[in-house]
């Protein structure tokens, strides 16, 4: 991640130079000083006509101060020397928000994990069962915090290195707690202590040979033999079919996620509440910076360039940007070669994501570029200028219901059908294509999902879903609206991506 240093020093301009320098005691007139500024934008301006480029990028390129330090070897190398002043704009504008949204967020603490695994524990008693068994990816990821990538950095390999979280009484307090063993090859054991995962103890490994059945290996290791029946083992989603069978196949019964112990990631603590907001927030804050950068003639491709680095730039990790232009925003996830050109009158939809802490974000906005002089009156408007604002607002409409509807208890189903209900009053009903919203935490897309035919899921206080209706009118325009909510008891959610979309020409 780019360190920030934020509150640091302005980086100076030559026109912050001549001011300097008039302070000190090598003084200029005011006269000198006007001539000297108008010679430096002269040869300025040449030279950045010489090269092609407008006055307006000197311009920009020329207002670029920071009150934060960027890392620069953070940004991925654009595509075209002539992005860089629109680059410039974009994290200029961004940082000059201080940043706010990741003030007081950090990390996830030590505390948080082995809260995390006993509350696990927990649930596998309420839904009777005696372990729970992850392989590396996001889920050992949430209870150990080591992803996929980092076990394998090449592939996902066919020997089973696997975490095994059983439910066990504390001495003393007779607290249902955590006890967590993994199953481990045995010339791997050592690089699986080197991951200092985050244990108070030493970890505890079950090592297998490779000429043994690994399976096996769990079965005869004695951490069941205090019980009176078949270890009863709830697996993973994630969990690959061949290892399943292979516990399947050892005599173990094999159920799969579900019940509480799915509800537990599904319900997020104050510390992962903290840092969806921040990396939510951030990303829209990175959109509506950008978008007062934009100008005539860039490119879907070009756009979503700037946006990555922007949010780079912010210590945050893009990991989807979907940028679409009027009729390419028609299909909702794109798939067009992004090489539409962006005019005055074109309705952008940005879909995006990126990561922080190992938590995600998953936001959208559509809007109008900032050259595009917002209407005082509607009449006098292009029809399909007066088309496109009644489509956003239909829109809109249809997130607020689903926002409203959006509270513990209530069922899964009926938040996509409230916001359904209003697009389909509108006319706009077979346009409106896709679910409304679905869980989120560190994957974009989690359960329960938002869709009208979960009537069986119910909402819980704690649970953040998105809200993402959106109308898709084919070979014109697209429009949807995304943001992140966390579900309360007894009145609307809580909105974690700092501030709604006020308008299209204030996302």
């Amino acid at each position: 991640m780019p360190s920030l240093k934020q509150g640091s020093v302005l980086t100076e301009t030559p026109g912050n130079i001549f001011l300097h320098n008039k302070r000190t005691t090598n003084k200029v007139s005011a006269r000198h000083l006007t001539h000297l500024l108008a010679a430096f934008l002269l040869i300025g301006l040449a030279y950045r006509v010489y090269q092609g480029a407008p006055f307006s990028d000197f311009a920009r390129t020329h207002h670029v101060s920071t009150r934060v330090s960027i890392d620069q070897s953070a940004l991925k190398p654009l595509s075209s020397p002539d992005l860089e002043s629109f680059q410039q704009c974009s994290i200029k504008n961004l940082f000059d928000t201080d940043l706010y949204f990741l003030k007081d967020v950090g990390p996830v603490s030590f505390s948080e994990y082995q809260s995390r695994r006993d509350r696990l524990a927990n649930a596998l008693v309420e839904d009777g069962a005696d372990a729970f068994l992850i392989e590396p990816g996001y889920t050992f990821k949430y209870y150990a915090n080591v992803s996929q990538a980092e076990w394998e950095v090449w592939e996902p390999e066919e020997r089973p290195f696997v975490m095994v979280v059983r439910p066990t009484i504390e001495p003393g307090s007779g607290k249902v707690v955590s006890n967590t063993t993994f199953l481990c090859p045995s010339f791997e054991a050592e690089r699986a202590r080197l991951l200092s995962m985050p244990f108070a103890e030493p970890i505890q490994i079950i090592p297998w040979e490779e000429h043994w059945s690994p399976y096996a290996t769990l079965r005869s290791s004695g951490i069941f033999e205090d019980l009176d029946h078949t270890p009863r083992l709830m697996v993973d989603e994630e969990m690959r079919d061949f290892i399943q069978r292979g516990f399947l196949q050892e005599g173990f019964d094999v159920i799969g996620l579900g019940g509480r112990v799915e509800a537990v990631r599904q319900t997020k603590s104050q510390e992962e509440v903290d840092i969806l907001r921040a990396v939510n927030t951030g990303t829209v804050e990175a959109v509506r910076q950008m978008r007062k950068c934009l100008y005539p003639g860039l490119t879907e491709n070009q756009i979503m360039e700037v946006l990555d680095n922007t949010i780079r730039a912010a210590e945050m990790e893009p990991f989807f940007d979907i940028v679409l232009f009027d009729e390419n925003a028609s299909n909702p996830h794109g798939g067009t070669n992004g090489t539409n050109v962006l005019e005055s009158e074109t309705f952008v939809l940005i879909d995006v994501g990126a990561h922080l802490h190992g938590y995600s974000s998953d936001i959208c906005r559509t809007f109008f570029p900032p050259f595009l002089k917002k209407p005082t009156v509607l009449h006098d408007l292009s029809p399909q200028l007066e088309k496109k604002l009644k489509v956003w607002d239909i829109v809109f409409e249809a997130q607020t219901a689903s926002i409203h509807q959006m509270r513990a208890s209530a069922s899964a189903a009926s938040v996509d059908l409230a916001a359904r209900g209003v697009i389909t009053d509108a006319g706009y009903g077979e346009a409106f294509t896709h679910r409304v919203g679905h869980g989120i935490v560190i994957k974009a897309h989690e359960s329960p999902y938002l869709n009208k035919g979960n009537t069986r899921t119910l909402l819980e206080r704690g649970m953040a879903f998105t809200s993402e209706p959106g109308i898709y009118l084919v070979d014109e325009f697209g429009v949807r609206h995304e943001d992140i909510l966390l579900v309360q008891k007894n009145s609307d959610p809580i909105l974690l991506t700092g501030e709604r979309a006020q308008g299209p020409w204030d996302p």
